[in-house]
Formats: C-alpha cells, sequence, structure tokens
C-alpha cells in the first residue's frame, strides 16, 4: 500500500508576509506621487479646492487611476497578510473582510469614472461607494485593534487612534465648502496610508519574530 508523507502543519511564510507588505508600503509611496504627478499635468486644477476625484476623469485620468488601482491591490495584500497571520478573533476576521471591501470600493471608484465629469447617464454610484468607503475605514481599524494588541499594544493603540481621527474627520468633508474639500480629501487620504503602513509594519513583525525563532 502506498503511503504519504503528512502534509506540513505550519504554512507560516515569512517571505510572503515580507513581499505583501513591502508592496503595501510601496501603494502607499505611488498612490500620492500620482496625485502629485495629475496635480501638476492637469491644466486648472486647484489641489485646494479640487478634489482627488476630479484628477480621475478627462484626458489625463489614467495618472490618477494607476494610483487608484495600485492603492486597491495595497488593501487586498493587507488582507492576505491578515488571513496568513490570522490572530485568531473573531473581529480579526471580520476585519479581514473590510480590507478587502476596501479594497473592491477603491478599485470600482477608479474603474466607473462618475466623477468630476458630472457624469449622470445610468446609475451613478459614486457617492454609495464614497459613502461605503468612510464607514469600512472607520470600522476596519477598531476590527483589527484587539488582535494587534495582542502583537504589540503600540499597534492596538494606534490603530484605535486611527478610529478615532477618522470618525471625527470623515463626516466633515461633507460640510466643507467646495473652494477647500480638495486638501481635506487629501488628509483623509493620508489617515488611510497611516492606517496600511501601521499594519505593514505588524506584519514586518511578525515575519521578523518568526525568522528569529
Amino acid at each position: 500500500m502506498q503511503t504519504h508523507d503528512a502534509p506540513p502543519t505550519d504554512h507560516f511564510q515569512p517571505t510572503l508576509l515580507r513581499v505583501l507588505a513591502y508592496y503595501t508600503i510601496a501603494s502607499c509611496v505611488i498612490f500620492p506621487i500620482s496625485i502629485f504627478i495629475a496635480d501638476w499635468v492637469v491644466p486648472n486644477h486647484d489641489w485646494i479646492a479640487d478634489t482627488i476625484s476630479d484628477l480621475g476623469a478627462g484626458r489625463y485620468e489614467y495618472i490618477v487611476d494607476i494610483g487608484l488601482y495600485t492603492f486597491s491591490a495595497g488593501l487586498i495584500a493587507t488582507a492576505l497578510m491578515a488571513a496568513h497571520v490570522h490572530l485568531g478573533t473573531w473581529d480579526w476576521s471580520i476585519g479581514i473582510l473590510c480590507l478587502a471591501a476596501l479594497g473592491l470600493i477603491v478599485f470600482l471608484i477608479g474603474a466607473r469614472n462618475e466623477y468630476g465629469d458630472n457624469d449622470n447617464e445610468g446609475v451613478v454610484i459614486h457617492y454609495y461607494l464614497v459613502y461605503a468607503l468612510g464607514a469600512f475605514m472607520a470600522a476596519t481599524p477598531v476590527l483589527l485593534m484587539r488582535g494587534a494588541s495582542a502583537v504589540d499594544r503600540a499597534y492596538g493603540k494606534t490603530l484605535g487612534a486611527i478610529a478615532c481621527v477618522w470618525a471625527v474627520s470623515a463626516p466633515i468633508f461633507f460640510t466643507l465648502p467646495t473652494d477647500i474639500d480638495g486638501i481635506y480629501e487629501r488628509y483623509l487620504g493620508v489617515i488611510s496610508f497611516v492606517m496600511l503602513l501601521t499594519l505593514a509594519r505588524l506584519f514586518l513583525l511578525q515575519a521578523k519574530r518568526r525568522r528569529d525563532t
């Protein structure tokens, strides 16, 4: 009778974590660079008054779209890391799904092109996507903070602070006059970058600890 070796019981892959973490960090660099380039290239654009969405429509939309798709993939990469290093709590599991949903939402925002050009034909879902983005961004760090605290309390506290700052800051965006909402949207983007960079650093720490053991 033919016998087979038992499958390995430890599937933890530090190299995979490092690759995904460094990509996530790169996505948080590439996206703002694409915005800066578009700010410079798009004619008659006011980066204080005009939102990032305004850059994502028209002749030069591909510049910001590259950043959006790269950042979307960064969110998916973070979800993959969180699934690979599952920290064992139900809220962590939901947080993984929220990260994946955020990646899909950012992708759809870039793909639909329903902004900046007064597009009102068919079913326009841009505003619904923005509301969903705001809700998931508020929930995700809260859901991940308990698991992150199990690794190091500093990471849990950072995620909690991110959630608080986002919950206070995001609703204000919808009340701002249009002559300053562009720069405020960029500020909100920085908060999302901080969340991903915090998680990327957390998973790099996990990879290092496993390599050293």
